[in-house]
């Protein structure tokens, strides 16, 4: 067995059989990809747990955008983590801060006492912190067991820098998760250059819709996001980088 971890994002069921035939380990599951993810329903989470057995990482993101929530984003994180602790989940993927770029720390308390013992991944909002070795430090002491990071860069390869720092710091007692412009050239530069063991990946492909009328007077979504494109995780792009861990 590989000492690696090759976790896939997910915000489908036919991305998640892609990602389970090429080698993942295990899934973050989320819908929205194409934002960053927000919470899934637990009606995608249960037609996955028709087709894998792998397990499965919930992400609780109630909208798009900041990391900064109010106390009724907060209550309904609370209530969508116990939904999924009461599923099967096998943990969730989370992450709250303070308008001053801090963690936050009675809300990561409230949301983590939510999960009642499933295992808990700080999500990117590690990376918009203000103080990334501070902000590790309290995770661990909150109990978070993994750290989904970058290294505050815009990829993997950019932070190598801090991913090494913070493998260092963390010094076994917390995962470091690298994720962001993971694929198989990203992680054959992190294993020369880092001793990272886990990594985060997509895998996406872009496929083009099978839509035969468009009409092109009116836009759905997020300006310059086309809704006749579909993010879809590509088995082969998983293979590739689980060759590279075996």
């Amino acid at each position: 067995m590989s000492s690696y971890l090759l976790e896939c994002c997910v915000d489908s069921v036919e991305s998640a059989i892609n990602a389970a035939q090429g080698g993942a380990d295990r899934l973050e599951l989320c819908s929205g990809l194409v934002i960053g993810g927000i919470t899934p329903t637990l009606s995608l989470y249960d037609r996955i747990r028709r087709h894998t057995d792998l397990p499965i990482r919930a992400l609780i993101r109630p909208r798009f955008g900041d990391f900064l929530y109010t106390g009724e984003e907060i209550s309904v994180m609370e209530g969508d983590i116990r939904s999924f602790r009461r599923a099967g989940a096998q943990g969730v993927v989370i992450g709250c801060l303070t308008a001053d770029g801090s963690l936050n720390l009675e809300a990561m308390k409230r949301l983590i006492d939510a999960a009642d013992g499933m295992p808990v991944t700080l999500h990117r909002a590690f990376d918009m912190s203000r103080d990334p070795l501070e902000t590790l430090e309290q995770a661990k002491a909150l109990g978070v067991d993994t750290i989904l990071t970058s290294g505050q860069a815009d990829t993997c390869i950019h932070g190598i820098p801090l991913l090494n720092r913070l493998y260092e710091q963390a010094a076994g007692g917390i995962t470091i998760l690298a994720g962001a412009g993971i694929n198989e050239e990203a992680v054959r530069v992190l294993l020369e250059r880092t001793s990272l063991t886990a990594f985060h990946m997509s895998g996406k492909q872009v496929l083009e819709s099978a839509m035969r009328f468009r009409n092109p007077n009116v836009s759905m979504g997020l300006p310059g996001l086309s809704e006749y494109e579909i993010w879809r995780t590509a088995p082969d792009s998983v293979r590739a980088v689980r060759r590279l861990l075996q």
